[in-house]
């Protein structure tokens, strides 16, 4: 049987992989989705704690809630990177700073 120790577990691991891509990647894309994998994991979380918490569906709805979000995120920051490649051939973000004002 899963146990909220499992989900805990398993959602702590993509904290960390997800924590890793972002400190250590200048790719944008990769940023993104260690961004993806930060925001997955408290999904799981809050999904979990739903689940063996009070029984109510709070935790679930902000799940979707934080998904709806995340999808946002994502395609504003996928412009953002458009934008960044269109202007200097690459998607390394340290050649970011070219979109300052």
């Amino acid at each position: 049987m899963i146990t909220l120790q499992h989900y805990l577990i398993v959602s702590a691991a993509l904290f960390s992989l997800g924590m890793l891509g972002i400190l250590t990647r200048r790719n944008a894309v990769n940023v993104l989705m260690g961004v993806e994998l930060v925001l997955n994991s408290a999904n799981l979380n809050l999904v979990a704690f739903s689940r063996f918490g009070s029984g109510n569906l709070q935790g679930q709805l902000f799940a979707v809630f934080v998904i709806v979000i995340a999808a946002a995120e994502v395609a504003v920051a996928l412009a953002i990177v458009l934008t960044l490649y269109r202007l200097r051939r690459t998607s390394n973000l340290d050649a970011a700073d070219i979109l300052r004002g």
